[in-house]
This record gives C-alpha cells, sequence and structure tokens, in this order.
C-alpha cells in the first residue's frame, strides 16, 4: 500500500471509505427491514436508511466539491457488519 503523504490524502482516503460504509448500508437496510418481525423495529431502519441515504449525498457533494470520485476503497468493518445482518435474517429463528 502507497504511503500517504498529505492530510488531503487521508481526507479523501476517509471519506471514500465512509462512502463506501453509507453504501452498503443502503443496500442492507431494506432486507434488514423486510425481515424485521416488530413494527418498531422495522420502523427504525426505515429511518435508519432516510438518515444514512442523507450522509451518503453529503459525503458525494463534500468529493464534487474536492473534484474527486467517492468511490473505490470498500469499508471492510461495515462489509463484515452487513455479513452479520444477514446471517441474523438467515437463521431459523422465531420471532
Amino acid at each position: 500500500m502507497p504511503r500517504t503523504t498529505s492530510l488531503q490524502e487521508i481526507l479523501i482516503d476517509q471519506l471514500k471509505d465512509l462512502y463506501s460504509a453509507e453504501t452498503q448500508i443502503t443496500k442492507a437496510l431494506p432486507k434488514m427491514a423486510k425481515a424485521a418481525t416488530s413494527a418498531d423495529l422495522k420502523q427504525g431502519f426505515q429511518l435508519h436508511l432516510a438518515q444514512t441515504k442523507e450522509h451518503a449525498e453529503r459525503i458525494k457533494t463534500i468529493c464534487e466539491a474536492l473534484k474527486v470520485k467517492p468511490t473505490g476503497k470498500k469499508c471492510m468493518a461495515t462489509a463484515g457488519l452487513v455479513e452479520e445482518g444477514q446471517e441474523s435474517i438467515d437463521e431459523d429463528a422465531s420471532p
């Protein structure tokens, strides 16, 4: 991995990581809401989805101002959380 040489590079790297996290969560939350049996939990997932979409748009706007694309990096931490969420959905458990 190349060495980071400036604060701007660190900022861009972190923005790409955050954008990846937000877009992964945006894809996962509808599945989680669909699988939820509690109305309150379903509503919580839907609220979180709306907030997450807003976060992703803000990051996109910042990246546009910096003239960089927010893509190109995958947030592995979020990927792990999404995978765990899918495992929970896939379990054959009672509500």
